[in-house]
């Protein structure tokens, strides 16, 4: 028999559902984007004859990287400190944030801009450099609206996807100082001019990071907005921080990543810039005599992190959801995130193929409410571009949440009504 667990957790996560079923606006929202993506996905995977070729071949690479990761770890570090960068793999979150103050305090740092990113969302940078001071202003368009707003992301990708474009409207106004109509290239243009100094007084920039090749440690970034370039070059510090499973073996294999991201992320065939950065800006036009930091920052870290990842390698189960490249394509497809979009539908990492990575990051608890709410209707699997089998790790995921007794009461009470009466619905 299993030991039942409080319920707590399901009473609160159902009242948030019931919260936002009772929300037209978000559905309306997130509805309209998904409809939006799928059809310029399918436009796109039609002019693409490769596909299925780059589907493979980083699947492979990916694989074969994480089943080396020491290997390739160390060949990081030596490329990233070889061109005058400083590298930290952290064991956990705290380790991350921790080295990463130190980082800005010993440039007495006082403002941060920073560009879209999970691994910082995971380990709550912003709140922990705030805490010390620090102001932190994100750059990505949907980052500084869910910021001005206090919200939380609700997409990878498009973080603010469950808002109207009156709310932004709204939301932005009050920060410009000016009401702004209902028009995306008004509100876009008023954050363009907001932001453009910020860039230039910042003490340092900090990213994420979409891949990263081993052979010369070269991160990849991928953007349309062009504001990772000012984050990655305006500043004198750049900062990049990401999952130690982002590493592919080779530039090529790195490159191959992008190309099969791009698509399933955005629906485009290419994104406007996809900067690679291997250390800090330099120059040798004088004598060639090296000299670091010239245009751009003069100092640069990348910081790997573990933080539950390690465990999740070691698991013969879920070690395939280390594959995922969160690109959002399975959220932009599921029927659930349709109904509850990402501000219900997950805890820091989303939907069905965020919830392995919630329950070995954050806990078994936090990641039940999620496991849960997947129907099982196999279109994530269907559109991953890793062919991560996502219904299959739900369901084991199921398994493991039973043994730990986090059951919805409703299923508990079926499993109840089955040991005591052999049939599901009790006494007849």
């Amino acid at each position: 028999m299993i030991k039942m667990s409080n319920d707590s957790w399901f009473e609160e996560y159902r009242a948030k559902v019931l919260e936002a079923l009772s929300n037209e606006s978000l559905r309306k929202a997130v509805q309209e984007a998904q409809n939006r993506y799928w059809k310029a996905r399918k436009k796109t995977l039609s002019k693409t004859p490769y596909y299925e070729y780059y589907r493979k071949k980083v699947r492979e690479a990916r694989t074969w990287a994480l089943n080396h990761l020491d290997e390739l770890l160390k060949m990081v570090k030596e490329n990233v400190e070889a061109q005058g960068g400083a590298f930290y793999l952290a064991k956990t979150g705290e380790d991350a944030n921790r080295y990463i103050l130190n980082a800005l305090s010993n440039h007495d740092a006082k403002l941060v801009v920073k560009s879209k990113s999970s691994v910082t969302e995971e380990i709550d940078l912003n709140k922990y450099l705030s805490d010390h001071g620090i102001e932190v202003v994100e750059t990505d368009l949907g980052e500084f609206i869910v910021q001005v707003l206090g919200q939380k992301r609700s997409h990878p990708i498009l973080p603010a996807i469950h808002l109207r474009i009156s709310e932004i409207a709204e939301a932005i106004s009050k920060v410009v100082g000016k009401e702004l109509p209902p028009d995306p290239t008004v509100i876009a243009d008023s954050v363009r001019n907001y932001l453009r100094k910020k860039y230039f007084e910042a003490d340092a920039g900090i990213t994420g990071a979409n891949v990263i090749a081993a052979d010369t440690g070269a991160v990849y970034l991928i953007e349309n907005e062009g504001n990772i370039r000012f984050v990655s070059n305006a500043p004198p510090v750049h900062i990049a921080v990401t999952g130690m499973e982002k590493i592919v073996p080779t530039m090529e294999d790195a490159m191959d990543a992008v190309r099969l991201m791009i698509p399933n992320a955005t629906g485009q065939d290419m994104t406007a810039y996809v900067s690679i950065v291997t250390g800090p800006s330099k120059t040798s036009d004088i004598e060639l005599r090296t000299v670091m930091g010239m245009h751009g920052p003069k100092e640069y870290h990348l910081v790997l992190l573990d933080n539950g990842r390690t465990e999740m390698l070691n698991d013969p189960v879920f070690k395939e959801a280390l594959l995922c490249l969160h690109c959002g394509a399975c959220l932009n497809v599921c029927p659930v995130f349709r109904q509850l979009s990402g501000q219900v539908w997950g805890y820091k990492y989303l939907g069905g193929s965020g919830a392995p990575w919630v329950a070995f990051l954050f806990g078994w608890e936090k990641a039940a409410p999620i496991a849960y709410s997947c129907l099982m209707c196999g279109r994530c699997k269907e559109v991953c571009p890793m062919g991560i089998d996502i219904p299959g790790l739900v369901l084991k995921l199921r398994e493991r949440l039973y043994e730990r007794g986090l059951v919805p009461p409703p299923l508990k009470k079926i499993i109840d009504n089955l040991n005591k009466y052999g049939n599901p619905g009790g006494k007849h």
